[in-house]
């Protein structure tokens, strides 16, 4: 009973680890975020896609009470990147900057660790959010449920970026990195169980098809990840951030091409 009790208290620190890191949600005292318990965080990355998620759907839901759909939705993208402190916002942005800007790997993640916004940065965010918000708006207008959609994306967007963590080597100097890498040596078990947690709210849609979306969202993990390994020689949580992003509004666009052919 003491060790499962003890299996169970260390569970439950490697999911407020992940919570704590990445979102501004309120964790125990207790919780660090030390490398070993960030390296098995991990598993739990798709999990706290699903808390974001259901906060981000939340905003929707109670602000469509008040406001017409489009800026209900607006609302809801305010409330993600609110509580998550734009963390994958920014990192698709320094992806933009670096690569948009860099020809060489050293000077690729040069321009990733500074912390000003350049344009490549700056026009990236305003074409993903402006995808974002127009697929899910034509999603809401196939009276597709938008709760189940922005929970699904926020979780199974983090799964892919978690597989890009698996796959691939940290390159950053860990001295010199805005973010410390956090899934080195990353476990198959924790791949699988974020997996789990990832896939698990495209059930709640009832409609077989919407499994179809991963095919997209694995080809876009392949051709990223190809991308990155060409450059830069494996990732970065900028990669993985961006990487999170690219999926959540392909996985949005995805469902509204599969409702239409269904």
């Amino acid at each position: 009973m003491f060790l499962k009790l003890k299996k169970m208290k260390r569970q439950v620190h490697y999911f407020f680890t992940a919570l704590m890191f990445f979102s501004r949600i309120p964790c125990p005292k207790w919780i660090d975020h030390s490398p070993e318990i960030l390296n098995k965080s991990s598993r739990y990355f798709s999990l706290v896609g699903i808390i974001i998620g259901s906060i981000a759907s939340l905003g929707f839901f109670g602000s469509s009470f008040i406001f017409p759909s489009d800026i209900a939705i607006i609302i809801s993208m305010i409330a993600s990147v609110w509580v998550t402190g734009a963390f994958h916002e920014d990192g698709f942005a320094d992806v933009c900057d670096g690569f948009g800007g860099g020809w060489t790997k050293e000077k690729i993640l040069t321009i990733m660790k500074d912390s000003r916004l350049g344009t490549y940065g700056v026009a990236g965010l305003i074409f993903i959010l402006a995808l974002k918000f127009l697929a899910l708006y034509h999603l809401h207008e196939l009276s597709v449920n938008l709760i189940i959609v922005i929970i699904s994306g926020h979780a199974v967007s983090r799964f892919i970026a978690t597989i890009l963590l698996y796959t691939h080597e940290y390159v950053r100097d860990i001295d010199t990195a805005k973010i410390k890498p956090t899934t080195q040596q990353m476990s198959t078990k924790s791949l699988l169980i974020s997996g789990v947690f990832g896939v698990l709210p495209l059930f709640f849609f009832q409609k077989w098809f919407v499994f179809l979306a991963l095919i997209p969202l694995l080809l876009v993990y392949w051709y990223m990840a190809r991308f990155f390994k060409r450059w830069i020689g494996g990732q970065t949580g900028d990669c993985a951030g961006a990487l999170q992003q690219v999926a959540e509004v392909v996985f949005y666009l995805s469902i509204l091409a599969l409702w239409n052919l269904f």
